[in-house]
């Protein structure tokens, strides 16, 4: 028995070498193509879209905005990515055309199957325009600057604000005008084309009314207009203006050419930077807006922000909507490190529980089914074309949407 189980055992070697050379080299392949496929996913990138009006008439607040969000995913890039991966922001500029936004963002959704989500813009028809294809396809859509509080019921479930609301900087205007400037009567003129304006002088109207304040007049006007509408305002104690970016200069120049020497208040609409330097005659101006980036600011965030900004664009002085569209960016890298993972549905779930994301232009949370977030707002004063921070706001109480 002991040669015959000696015989046996010998005459079966060669089939388990041979078994287990097999098994081997399968776990080996297995090994190596678990290897290829972890680096391939490591190299392969997370896709973020930026959509931005980089020409037309928008170009002023969403080129800063884009310069922005580029400056967060090349800095993110240099430390590594996200989840060990790099990470590639597509820019689209949609010309500050719905038609052509509606175009381009179909393009990007069906070109870019793996997309994370959605950045951008900063007018409520241009995200608009975006964000309902976006949704189609379960992308969210955060957007830097559009301030309509109407945008997350437009869009539910699936659009962020980054920004604070239209109610919120209109309120913070009427409660400081009527506190600091002792403002009691006021004018109301906003661009009757835009939703933006129809909006913000709204819940202007409703804050100061609400604060005793009495609107003597709203006007709505055109550029074309203008100094029509205004030829005979009566005396206030305050004009407040609900303008586009390209209305803001020139609406004042009117004004105090035509000799009105009242406190002139706007949203943020009036963020447009260095072109004031146009009326470096003109004083006693303001404007509600989501950070003071002034060189002379006390905020360490700010400052870090500026010395990141003039490195990677210099000669380009940073503003607001430079600093949303860094913050938007990095917000959104954020919902994605938390949720561990690039999948839209995870990352859509965890920008919704952001409670304290610390951002250049506050601390951005989202409070229960909220997609706005509460923010300070920053009162900047413009005089003889310069500009200074006169107050941050937040506002005790803010109209409903």
């Amino acid at each position: 028995m002991p040669t015959t189980t000696s015989t046996v055992g010998r005459s079966r070697d060669p089939e388990r070498g041979r078994l287990r050379h097999w098994l081997l080299s399968i776990t080996c392949g297995l090994g190596v193509l678990t290897v290829a496929l972890a680096a391939g996913a490591a190299e392969r990138p997370v896709v973020i879209g930026a959509l931005y009006n980089l020409t037309g008439d928008q170009k002023d607040l969403d080129g800063p905005s884009s310069r922005g969000a580029q400056l967060a995913i090349d800095e993110a890039n240099k430390a590594g990515g996200v989840l060990g991966r790099p990470i590639e922001l597509v820019l689209i500029d949609g010309e500050t055309k719905p038609d052509v936004i509606a175009s381009e963002t179909a393009k990007l959704l069906a070109q870019q199957p793996a997309l994370s989500g959605l950045i951008g813009f900063s007018d409520t028809d241009m995200v608009l325009a975006a964000a309902r294809l976006a949704a189609k396809r379960h992308r969210l859509f955060l957007t830097s600057g559009a301030t309509s509080p109407d945008l997350p019921r437009q869009v539910p479930g699936y659009l962020f604000l980054a920004c604070f609301g239209d109610n919120a900087q209109a309120a913070a205007g009427a409660e400081w005008a009527v506190k600091t400037l002792k403002a009691r009567t006021a004018v109301v003129l906003y661009n009757g084309a835009a939703s933006y304006s129809r909006l913000l002088h709204g819940y202007f109207e409703a804050r100061f009314k609400r604060l005793g304040g009495s609107v003597l007049t709203a006007r709505p006007y055109t550029p074309e207009t203008f100094e029509q509408i205004v030829s005979d305002l009566p005396s206030a104690d305050l004009v407040y203006i609900a303008a586009l970016p390209d209305d803001a200069v020139p609406t004042v120049g009117i004004l105090r050419d035509r000799g009105v020497k009242a406190p002139i208040l706007g949203g943020d609409g009036f963020d447009v930077g260095d072109a004031w330097q146009q009326l470096g005659h003109a004083d006693n101006i303001y404007f509600t807006t989501h950070a003071y980036l002034g060189a002379d600011s006390a905020d360490p965030r700010v400052q870090a922000f500026r010395m990141l900004y003039v490195k990677a664009y210099p000669g380009d002085e940073p503003g607001a909507f430079a600093a949303l569209g860094y913050d938007t960016a990095r917000l959104l890298l954020n919902a994605i490190k938390s949720a561990g993972s690039a999948d839209p549905a995870a990352v859509l779930k965890a920008l919704a529980a952001t409670k304290a994301f610390a951002g250049v232009t506050g601390t951005i949370g989202y409070k229960g089914a909220s997609h706005i977030p509460v923010k300070p707002v920053s009162i900047i004063k413009v005089s003889q074309g310069r500009q200074s921070l006169a107050a941050s706001v937040v506002p005790e109480q803010v109209p409903q949407p």
